[in-house]
């Protein structure tokens, strides 16, 4: 049977959460709630109903879950209310400002025995998972080093994800994603972290930054978010310990280059520039296998059937508890380390 469902939030992700409960085969949207009468009154007029008042809400004994779509800096506040009330809750991310509002989140759904996650959507981005195929396939074997990027060109959007008080900012806008998928990729303990933030077009909040995490073994990520880059690097660039892959643009596929012979000392010197090299001396299909890999099927609808699932205590929730502090504990030391300018140790208990 279909889970209940009201959206808190009808603006971007609430529209965006309200067009798939549409079409969802496990939820069924009851309905709306929005601070802002416009957007109530948008909402109706597309058919879906709007609650007058959150209180009314959770009133409502036939909800069975909310999905919180507003500013980062209310969703506690929601969340708890919701989760008091007897409903399982779904947060859009980043779930929290602060790793000890997280934790109360986390209490209150543990006291009322209630479903509490966040919407970590780009888990079923293709190129994520084109990438953590390709290391579960071993294809390339170990991977050593993974690079992940976005970027854009037109800077923050000018609403309240450009202001600190509503934790607006690139680390908590779209860092909160690469960096959960990172670590679904690389799973190892985590070492140190350094990060340096970019303020070209905000002041206020980072518009910008580039992240290292360094883990335990020598494995190594790189994350880096800019809105001022009207050239795009790569989405991923991934090395491994018998090849390479690369994803250029979240709409390619995977590029793989397998080396298959080392040859090392047949290699013949090439003319590049003003001299010679063996070292940069192209490889070839004697050496190398050169392939797309086929791009993975994805359906984000799995997020919200997951969801019910571990609601009916079917399974486990796909984004547990200990993950979502994961997360915030890696973005609380990238915001260390951006304003001491040094490598922070990371701890995480």
């Amino acid at each position: 049977m279909k889970k209940n469902l009201v959206v808190i939030g009808y603006g971007g992700m609430g529209g965006w959460h309200c067009e798939h409960a549409l079409k969802s085969d496990t939820v069924n949207l009851l309905g709306i709630y929005d601070i802002k009468e416009e957007r109530r009154t948008l909402a109706e007029s597309r058919g879906i109903h709007a609650y007058g008042s959150l209180e009314e809400v959770l009133a409502d004994k036939r909800v069975d879950l909310v999905t919180v779509a507003i500013p980062n800096d209310s969703h506690k506040e929601v969340v708890i209310k919701a989760l008091d009330a007897g409903i399982n809750a779904i947060s859009e991310k980043p779930v929290a400002m602060n790793s000890a509002e997280l934790e109360d989140m986390i209490a209150a759904a543990n006291r009322n025995g209630k479903k509490f996650s966040v919407h970590q959507n780009r888990r079923f981005d293709v190129d994520f998972l084109a990438v953590k195929a390709l290391r579960d396939s071993g294809e390339i074997g170990e991977m050593i080093e993974i690079e992940s990027r976005i970027h854009g060109s037109r800077g923050i959007p000018s609403d309240w994800r450009g202001e600190k008080e509503h934790g607006g900012g690139m680390v908590l806008d779209w860092g909160v994603h690469l960096i959960d998928q990172m670590l679904r990729i690389i799973e190892d303990p985590i070492d140190s972290i350094h990060c340096v933030f970019d303020h070209i077009t905000n002041q206020e909040v980072d518009d910008g930054f580039r992240l290292t995490i360094c883990f335990e073994g020598g494995k190594r990520a790189y994350i880096e978010v800019g809105t001022y880059n009207f050239i795009a690097m790569p989405r991923f660039y991934v090395r491994a310990k018998q090849g390479t892959a690369m994803i250029r643009d979240w709409r390619e596929n995977c590029q793989v280059v397998k080396c298959k012979h080392w040859h090392e000392s047949e290699v013949v010197p090439v003319q590049t520039a003003a001299g010679l090299t063996k070292t940069m001396a192209p490889r070839d299909e004697v050496t190398v296998d050169t392939y797309e890999c086929a791009r993975p099927i994805s359906d984000v609808h799995n997020y919200y059937r997951n969801f019910c699932d571990a609601i009916d205590g079917k399974c486990e929730q796909m984004v547990t508890h200990d993950q979502m502090r994961l997360v915030m504990h890696v973005m609380e030391a990238a915001f260390e380390s951006a304003e001491s300018g040094q490598v922070v140790k990371f701890k995480f208990n």
